[in-house]
């Protein structure tokens, strides 16, 4: 693989993967087929149809954090990981997925409790942290990945 900072991602408004150059984020990537911008200060939202293509095709390690709406642990890990998406924006990606919606990867991955976070270099795990972690717990995984 390059050393070229890509990562795949799919349009928040019309779903259309894209390829983005990270290392040119600053300029404020835009969807290829509605022009509308992608944000990746912010975690951003994939479903069981994008999961595989997002996490193989990103060059930068891929935090999946496995999430759901009613989840109180989740909530409480919602603002951190924005945190780390926005000051960590072209180094790693940061993506959530909802486990109620996207069953699929859930099971596949063997998600049993949730907030599961798991991380990904070149479509592999490499690191996987259960439960609701405070910032320097959060911190101490992403550094070892």
């Amino acid at each position: 693989m390059s050393d070229k900072k890509t990562a795949t991602v799919a349009c928040p408004f019309c779903e259309t993967l894209n390829r983005v150059d990270l290392t040119r984020i600053e300029q404020h990537p835009k969807c290829g087929q509605c022009g509308k911008p992608i944000l990746l200060d912010r975690p951003i939202a994939i479903s069981d149809a994008s999961f595989e293509r997002v996490t193989t095709d990103t060059t930068v390690p891929v935090v999946v954090d496995f999430y759901a709406d009613w989840c109180g642990p989740c909530k409480i890990m919602a603002p951190l990981l924005d945190d780390v998406a926005h000051r960590r924006a072209g180094e790693l990606l940061i993506v959530k997925l909802d486990t109620d919606r996207n069953p699929v990867t859930g099971q596949r991955f063997g998600i049993r409790g949730i907030p599961t976070l798991i991380a990904f270099r070149e479509g592999q795990e490499v690191g996987r942290r259960v439960g609701a972690v405070p910032p320097a717990e959060l911190e101490a995984f992403l550094k070892s990945i």
